[in-house]
């Protein structure tokens, strides 16, 4: 076993037994143990099995995908300000400003990468695991010790277990492939690269603003769109069967994953969103037509916007009420009636009121609570003011 094998046995030794329990699991389902079917549905359990373990790092590579994607204009503002400045200052100026734009926009460019990086090792122990099925079946994989629980006679019964006539462990360009391998091979190949290709296509077409997608960044993954399945159409000859069963079982979860994403939680500004927005519409406009109602009803109400302050403008404290002299503007409820009770005829010369100019067409809603406030004092002080007159003519009293 080379030093490959032996940095991979632990994550091989984990493949192994999940591999195995879904065997026995679907043996106990009341399928053929020595079947093909029964050993590549136990693959693609594996792959499920792994998919559910990386859903967090799932939602965040689309989340990194639209922050790097929302962020390029930015980058490219970023690179003219430092373009031709080569110095140290300047390069690690622009990393630090780089950095900052990371943290505001709560993305890097590795998180998107996270998914890939966490299914590799899987991957790979996977392939090393079928790799390992001769070795093990003639008892020469490390001096005849078994991986995990498959022993000789699991690895027997894997090696002869055939889907569709060809063998799970033979690959396309693999010594004794058969013309059932090639064709079996050819045909996973094909739905690999069309998946792939779908995936990133509703990644990048319909998830992603117009505004984000004429950057060098979109240029470059939708290029990637095209190399990607040229790549697997390549590079899928040397793997077996039973990895590319496992390679299109993830590219198929992927997919249907991120078509819920897109179709539940849209990235702000894009097609995607804009189709969510129809679609809740029609919902509500159904459940409108169901109660009777007019739509505007259910409608949720938008959010008021925010009234900009002035510059130079000072907000006003707010403070408590506090007991007003009785007799003075601003007097309320009992005290301006001891106040108006109170006050003789010569205080009503004294007796001031001062009213706030209101700006010509502010009426009802229109005018501030300190105009409504003074109109308020205003009028009482009036009130006040007549009351005190009329007790001053009064019968009994003379007139002046």
């Amino acid at each position: 076993m080379g030093a490959f094998d032996t940095i991979l046995y632990p994550i091989k030794w984990v493949v192994a037994w999940i591999l195995y329990l879904f065997h026995e699991l679907w043996t106990f389902a009341g399928l053929d143990p020595a079947s093909g079917w029964t050993w590549a549905l136990s693959i693609v359990g594996l792959t499920v099995l792994m998919r559910i373990f990386l859903i967090p790092l799932f939602f965040k590579q689309i989340k990194a995908s639209r922050g790097m994607q929302v962020l390029q204009p930015e980058l490219q503002k970023l690179q003219k300000k430092y373009k031709g400045k080569n110095d140290p200052a300047s390069r690690q100026q622009m990393q630090s400003e780089m950095m900052a734009l990371y943290q505001k926009h709560g993305t890097n460019p590795f998180a998107s990468c996270l998914p890939i990086l966490a299914q590799s090792p899987i991957f790979f122990a996977l392939f090393r695991v079928l790799y390992s099925m001769p070795q093990i079946a003639d008892g020469t994989y490390r001096d005849g010790q078994p991986l995990g629980p498959i022993d000789q006679a699991a690895a027997s019964q894997f090696l002869d277990a055939t889907l569709l006539g060809a063998r799970l462990s033979q690959s396309f360009l693999g010594e004794g492939a058969t013309l059932n391998v090639r064709i079996l091979t050819a045909v996973l190949i094909v739905l690999m690269s069309v998946t792939t290709f779908t995936t990133q296509r509703q990644l990048t077409m319909k998830n992603m603003p117009q505004s984000a997608l004429d950057n060098p960044m979109a240029k470059q993954q939708r290029m990637l769109m095209y190399l990607m399945p040229l790549i697997f159409a390549f590079s899928g000859v040397y793997f077996p069967i039973g990895v590319l069963i496992y390679w299109l079982t993830t590219n198929l979860w992927t997919m249907g994953q991120q078509f819920y994403t897109i179709r539940k939680m849209p990235a702000a500004g894009s097609e995607a969103e804009k189709r969510f927005k129809e679609r809740e519409r029609a919902k509500l406009e159904r459940k409108a037509a169901r109660k009777g109602v007019p739509l505007e009803e259910l409608l949720p109400e938008p959010p008021e916007p925010e009234r900009p302050v002035q510059r130079g403008q000072r907000v006003q404290p707010k403070r408590k009420d506090r007991q007003r002299r009785p007799g003075t503007p601003g007097a309320t409820g009992s005290e301006a009636q001891t106040g108006a009770s109170a006050a003789s005829p010569d205080d009503a010369a004294e007796v001031e009121t001062t009213e706030t100019p209101t700006p010509a067409g502010a009426t009802g809603e229109g005018k501030t609570p300190q105009q409504r406030a003074a109109e308020r004092h205003a009028k009482r002080a009036a009130q006040r003011r007549a009351e005190i007159e009329r007790r001053g003519k009064g019968p009994g009293k003379s007139s002046k």
